[in-house]
């Protein structure tokens, strides 16, 4: 760890049952003085790993250090780290002085004392003057800030936000943002914030710790996070992105849509891969002029800029224009080698172990196949239920080991369940310029990858459909 690390999660896990686990091994340094932002959709574990930081949850292994100190176990009032949540948790019946000054008189503190934090406290959240107030009187702002000095007023290392601003209106919730960020500024000690909301990562953060499904997805700058992101889940979830399959197909160039582009990102040739481009890295030109050709299907105006949908084939852009563009306008499309980001496809996913057993046949933990194991066992044939070589020696094929790899792009989802070789819920969609991908869960916890030209929603419960031609088997 190093000397200026003031948080440490190791191997963290943490399961409210036997079969549910909200975190899954994950690690993290955080340090002081930083703004961290922890985001991600609903359900990623990112509440859970906030308290667990504060003490209102263990974990079920691994170990929480600060300043070097496994604190895994030590009691919320035993460390100093101080809560602000979504729920400012006010007492009503007391005015704001004794709200802000309550932690300090559970600590014996002289009044002189207390007086002056708590005036301090006001002064930093831009509330002096409030101290008889009481709750009911304030706007949902006020009581945030109120929230936060009776925080901060304790002096802790770190201060917990649980998504502070999800109940305040557009307009307060921005100004609230920027106010943070100077509170921040002007404490001087670590930030650690949750939310769900792209915007409010990107404007207040040090560093963001993208999550999805109880793992760290990305940890990295504002900047980083937005203009190199590690996979197609971040650039989906942080902004827009135009997503598409390709391939390396030279040094610094890459193929998608039937097109080459020069790129800055370079891996062997033929890797495959997933390109990434943002909206406004979509240039729009005569069509003459252009990488490759479309027609505007829709032109929105956004405030700023109207966002230009443009179909090239099957294939969909979303671009970013100053001036409204008509339908049906054939437009050329140009990209800069540096607007283009390019990082691999994930070959090890749709990966599932078997086993043969006593009827030939390979038992997965969610399914069973029979495929004719000829094709995996050289120079064998199959007899009254058992695999013989050449020779009429009996082969060996019970508890061997195979896997079976189902080809995303061959696959398909159906409702019918009986269609499929598994069954499951839908747990994420990322659209890649002219399909959707999905991950399907199945109740044993496995995840599926299959792309599919229709739209499902989060949650249907779906079949996963895969041709023979779209599954190879490896003996391992």
């Amino acid at each position: 760890m190093q000397d200026n690390t003031i948080i440490e999660l190791k191997n963290i896990s943490k399961s409210f049952d036997k079969e549910t686990m909200v975190i899954d091994n994950l690690n993290l340094e955080i340090k002081k003085g930083e703004f961290v932002t922890l985001l991600g959709p609903s359900g990623c574990g990112k509440t859970t790993l906030l308290r667990m930081i504060g003490g209102f949850e263990t974990p079920t292994t691994g170990q929480i250090l600060l300043n070097g100190a496994d604190i895994s176990k030590l009691p919320p009032d035993k460390r100093p780290i101080n809560t602000v949540f979504q729920k400012y948790a006010l007492f009503p019946s007391m005015n704001i002085y004794d709200n802000i000054a309550f932690g300090l008189k559970i600590k014996k503190l002289d009044k002189k004392t207390i007086d002056e934090k708590v005036k301090k406290a006001l002064e930093i959240v831009d509330l002096e003057g409030f101290e008889k107030r009481g709750v009911a009187t304030l706007s949902g702002g006020q009581q945030q800030r109120i929230a936060i000095a009776r925080a901060i007023v304790n002096e802790p290392e770190i201060l917990l936000l649980d998504e502070p601003l999800g109940a305040l209106d557009y307009k307060m919730r921005k100004e609230m943002q920027l106010e943070l960020k100077e509170m921040h500024r002007e404490l001087g000690i670590t930030f650690i914030f949750v939310t769900h909301d792209q915007e409010e990562a990107l404007t207040m953060s040090d560093k963001i710790v993208v999550m999805a499904d109880g793992k760290i997805q990305q940890v990295g700058t504002p900047e980083e996070i937005y203009d190199t992101p590690s996979n197609v889940f971040v650039a989906d979830f942080i902004g827009e992105s135009n997503i598409f399959n390709g391939r390396m197909v030279g040094s610094g160039k890459v193929r998608f849509c039937h097109t080459d582009f020069d790129c800055v990102d370079d891996y062997p040739v033929d890797t495959k891969i997933e390109a990434m481009i943002r909206p406004e890295n979509v240039h729009l030109v005569e069509p003459d002029k252009g990488m490759l050709t479309g027609k505007v299907y829709s032109s929105i105006f956004k405030g700023i800029y109207y966002e230009i949908l443009i179909m090239c084939g099957k294939y969909e852009f979303t671009a970013q224009s100053r001036k409204e563009i008509a339908e049906d306008t054939e437009v050329g499309i140009s990209i800069d080698p540096d607007g283009i980001h390019v990082v691999p496809y994930n070959i090890h996913k749709n990966h599932f172990a078997g086993v043969v057993d006593e009827e030939l046949n390979i038992q997965f933990v969610d399914f069973l196949m029979d495929i004719d194991l000829t094709k995996l066992f050289d120079n064998t044939v199959e007899k009254d239920g058992a695999l013989y070589n050449k020779n009429g020696a009996l082969i060996e094929t019970v508890g061997k080991k195979i896997d079976a790899y189902f080809d995303p792009e061959k696959s398909d989802l159906s409702d019918n369940p009986d269609e499929g070789i598994v069954q499951g819920h839908i747990i994420s969609i990322i659209y890649k310029g002219d399909h959707y991908s999905y991950i399907v869960r199945s109740k044993n916890e496995i995840d599926y990858y299959a792309d599919d030209d229709y739209l499902w929603n989060i949650g249907d419960y779906v079949s996963v459909v895969v041709p023979e031609d779209g599954i190879e088997y490896t003996l391992l």
